[in-house]
């Protein structure tokens, strides 16, 4: 379909004549697929990348002023793209992103290959800043904002391994270790404010178990007198803990 053909078509359609732009819209639609396929290697599915593009199109049917000394092909090929490059700007991004960092990412591929095609080796994070008018943080944040398209599923296989186990089964799991080794060191604060017979006590009840009847048992008092102790040993850990780590004691006391 040469220039003159798709003037008219144009021109019927802003007229009243619907035909004319489902023709219009039939034979770019091959077009539309063609500039799709440049973006598809940025995770998005081709199909949907088509229908956005496709959007662009209707958009430049509607909008092309047949006044101006500009080919329609020209005109639609900016509205599809933009329309394309929109998408991928305001809707994809699997994290919120700011708009400045968003906008210079997208523009850092491009840069990126064309100065490794310039320099015959990869751009520095200094030439990109100089290139894309920006400062080298910014060209750092941009970088890792461009991961945020498409976060990595914790099912996904590592692809240069073999076995069968995926990125989960490889994150670290919690140690319960530390946390015993943390309330350990807040416990021997308190421990170390008791005399031997109080910490004696402590260690019956606590690590060995032992009733209070059988604690006085073994230390020759009677139940009373140890149920007294036990419950003063208590309060003094509990004084000395709230001194060193306020928030344990308030744990410790509920």
């Amino acid at each position: 379909m040469d220039n003159g053909e798709v003037r008219e078509l144009v021109r019927r359609y802003h007229a009243g004549e619907t035909r004319a732009r489902e023709s219009l819209v039939e034979a770019f639609a091959p077009t539309v697929r063609q500039i799709a396929r440049r973006f598809a290697d940025r995770g998005e599915p081709l199909d949907d990348l088509f229908q956005v593009g496709m959007v662009g199109l209707l958009k430049a049917v509607d909008r092309f002023d047949l006044d101006r000394g500009v080919r329609f092909s020209t005109y639609a090929f900016a509205c599809v793209v933009g329309e394309i490059k929109r998408h991928f700007r305001d809707r994809v991004w699997a994290v919120r992103v700011p708009r400045p960092v968003k906008d210079l990412a997208n523009r850092l591929p491009h840069e990126t290959a064309r100065l490794t095609n310039l320099l015959g080796r990869a751009p520095t994070i200094s030439e990109l800043a100089d290139a894309l008018d920006s400062d080298e943080e910014a060209v750092l944040e941009a970088a890792d904002a461009w991961y945020a398209y498409s976060p990595t599923s914790f099912s996904a296989r590592p692809a240069d391994e073999d076995d069968e186990s995926d990125l989960l089964d490889r994150l670290g799991k919690e140690e319960s270790g530390y946390e015993r080794a943390e309330d350990w060191a807040t416990l021997r604060a308190g421990i170390a404010a008791l005399d031997a017979r109080e910490r004696q006590i402590i260690f019956l009840s606590l690590a060995r178990g032992l009733t209070q009847s059988e604690i006085a048992a073994r230390l020759g008092y009677s139940q009373m007198h140890i149920s007294r102790l036990l419950r003063a040993a208590l309060d003094k850990i509990r004084a000395r803990i709230a001194v060193d780590v306020p928030a344990v004691s308030a744990h410790a006391s509920s």
